[in-house]
């Protein structure tokens, strides 16, 4: 039998929400909770989990009401409901009720799939909401969130963003709404480091730019920062990783145009020009060195080693010394 049409209306009568982004998955419930109370500001809404759902709960949720008014029924972490309310579930979603919107939050996977077929078999409306786990995918959110809200951004403004707040798309999302309402005109890196300069300083990024950049003590010291504010050191580790790989990438290019060389190495044209300025002390064995290093470092704080701020120092101070090769 063949799957129904799928609806991007969100007074669907089934909704699911798949991922484990905390930030999208709000965000989908309340895609769906603004469009029914503009409907109807009567709209009733129910949000619950799946331990506070028994055989029989979903029955008595969307029987008829006396007022008829619209409903939304939310359940979190669907995939732990139980097999016998799952049964209760797939045979709503079969036949749903009307003007009642039933949103299903489910991370994907094994754990509950039935329950996900069953609702993709009968054309639910579904809503991605996957967990960014690269820089270039938080890079992304950061240019939509600004599109979203009609403004101008710099892609160097977007980078040092990410590179201030790091991986929380809540406080990614919080920082564009803060810039977007306090600056007028285009907002460019120099507008970032004004508001976020104590944050960009631990960041890890910021500790990968000066190890990169032979400047070793400004490395360490922006690495102890770091740690000390909480920056977990696989994302240091990473960074630097990131820092040095670029190094080998645009070291063994071709010459050419920003432009060209991005299209090449996959990176943006911004960003060719600032691994130039960077490079310039580098050699191909400074290059294998620092890459070692920092692949000793990464097992160190991954459970390789004792002590993971004295295996970073050691990376750091590796990879700053790499980067004087040439010198």
């Amino acid at each position: 039998m063949a799957a129904k049409k799928t609806t991007d209306d969100p007074l669907a009568p089934v909704t699911l929400a798949v991922g484990q982004e905390d930030l999208l998955l709000d965000r989908a419930v309340r895609q769906v909770v603004v469009a029914a109370r503009a409907a109807d500001s009567d709209t009733d809404v129910r949000d619950l989990t799946a331990d506070q759902l028994q055989p029989g709960s979903l029955a008595e949720l969307t029987s008829p009401s006396l007022f008829a008014e619209r409903r939304v029924l939310i359940v979190r972490n669907a995939q732990d409901l139980s097999a016998d309310t799952a049964k209760d579930f797939k045979a709503y979603i079969a036949a749903p009720v009307e003007e009642t919107s039933l949103v299903l939050l489910h991370p994907g996977g094994a754990k509950g799939k039935g329950l996900l077929d069953a609702a993709r078999k009968a054309g639910a409306r579904e809503v991605a909401c996957p967990k960014t786990t690269k820089p270039a995918e938080r890079l992304a959110f950061v240019r939509q969130e600004f599109r979203e809200l009609g403004r101008s951004a710099t892609p160097e403004a977007c980078q040092a963003l990410v590179d201030a707040i790091g991986s929380d798309l809540r406080e990614l999302c919080g920082a564009v709404s803060q810039l977007t309402a306090d600056v007028e005109g285009t907002i460019d890196e120099s507008v970032v480091g004004r508001y976020y300069t104590g944050r960009a300083e631990a960041s890890s990024f910021n500790v990968a730019d000066r190890a990169v950049e032979g400047r070793a003590a400004e490395a360490l010291e922006a690495l102890r920062w770091s740690l000390s504010t909480g920056v977990a050191p696989v994302l240091i580790t990473s960074a630097l990783a990131q820092g040095v790989r670029a190094i080998g990438k645009l070291s063994s290019a071709r010459g050419g145009r920003p432009a060209d060389l991005a299209r090449e190495l996959g990176m943006p044209p911004w960003k060719i020009d600032r691994v130039r300025q960077q490079m310039r002390g580098w050699t191909p064995d400074g290059v294998a060195v620092a890459l070692r290093a920092v692949a000793e470092a990464d097992a160190g704080v991954k459970g390789g080693g004792d002590d993971p701020g004295y295996a970073l120092e050691k990376a750091v101070v590796a990879v700053a010394r790499a980067a004087r090769s040439r010198r």
